[in-house]
C-alpha cells in the first residue's frame, strides 16, 4: 500500500531507483523471452520431422522383423539377437540455449556391418539382416527424438518462468513502484505548499510586528516632541 510509505525525499529516490532498475530488467527478459520462444519454434520445427522420421523407422522395424519372423522364425529371430555382444551405448553433454541447458545425447555402437552384430553370416538370410538395420536405425531415431523432446521441454519450462517474471513485474511490481512514487510525489508537494503557506505567515507576522514596532517608535517620537513644544 502506498500509505505504509514515509514521504521522504529519500526514500523517492530509492523507489525511483527501484523503478528504473526494474525497467532494465524487464527490458532484459523480454528480450530473452521472445529469443527464447524463437528457440522452441526452431526445435519445434525440427521436433515435428523427427516425430515424423521415428514413425516411418518404427513401421519399418515392425514390417522388417514381421517379415523375419514369417520367413525365419521366432527361434532365428531371438538367437540372431541374443548374439549381440557390443551393446549401444549413451552418453549425454550439456548445450547451452540462451541460458538454458539442455543436453545433447551421443549415441554410439548403434549401427553395426554384419561383422559386429555377433551372429553367423552363413547361418541368416537377409531378412534378419534387414530387421537389424530397421532396430539400429530406430534406435537412433528415438535417441533424436529424445534429446529433441527433452530439450523442448526444458525450453518451455523457461519460457513460461521467464512469462511469470515479466508479468510479475509488469503488472504487480512497477504499478505498486510507480503509485507509491505519485504518492511520495504528493505528499511533498502538499508538505512544500505548507511550508510556503507557513512561511508566508511568519513572514506577513513578522512584517506585521515590525508595522507595529514602527508605529509605535514613530507615536512615541511625536509625543516626545509634544511634550518638548509645551515646555
Amino acid at each position: 500500500m502506498a500509505e505504509d510509505v514515509k514521504p521522504t525525499r529519500k526514500n523517492l529516490m530509492e523507489i525511483e531507483d527501484r523503478i528504473e532498475f526494474s525497467e532494465r530488467g524487464h527490458d532484459t527478459l523480454e528480450q530473452k523471452r521472445d529469443g527464447l520462444i524463437m528457440e522452441f519454434m526452431d526445435i519445434l520445427d525440427q521436433a515435428q520431422e523427427v516425430r515424423s522420421g521415428l514413425e516411418s523407422d518404427y513401421r519399418e522395424a515392425q514390417r522388417a522383423i514381421d517379415m523375419a519372423r514369417a520367413m525365419e522364425g521366432d527361434v532365428a529371430v531371438r538367437g540372431a539377437a541374443s548374439a549381440l555382444k557390443e551393446h549401444p551405448e549413451i552418453s549425454t553433454r550439456a548445450n547451452n540455449i540462451m541460458g538454458v541447458v539442455v543436453p545433447q545425447i551421443e549415441s554410439t555402437k548403434v549401427q553395426k556391418d554384419l561383422d559386429e552384430r555377433g551372429y553367423g553370416v552363413l547361418g541368416t538370410s537377409a531378412r534378419i539382416d534387414e530387421a537389424a538395420d530397421a532396430y539400429e536405425q530406430l534406435l537412433d531415431s528415438i535417441v533424436l527424438a529424445a534429446e529433441v523432446e527433452t530439450a523442448m521441454k526444458k525450453l518451455l519450462d523457461e519460457i513460461e518462468k521467464t512469462k511469470r517474471r515479466v508479468n510479475a513485474l509488469e503488472f504487480k511490481l512497477l504499478p505498486e513502484l510507480r503509485e507509491n512514487q505519485e504518492y511520495i510525489e504528493q505528499k511533498l508537494e502538499e508538505q512544500e505548499r505548507e511550508e510556503i503557506f507557513r512561511m508566508k505567515k511568519i513572514k506577513d507576522k513578522k512584517e506585521a510586528e515590525e508595522a507595529e514596532d514602527e508605529a509605535a517608535e514613530t507615536h512615541s517620537e511625536e509625543t516626545e516632541e509634544t511634550v518638548t513644544a509645551d515646555d
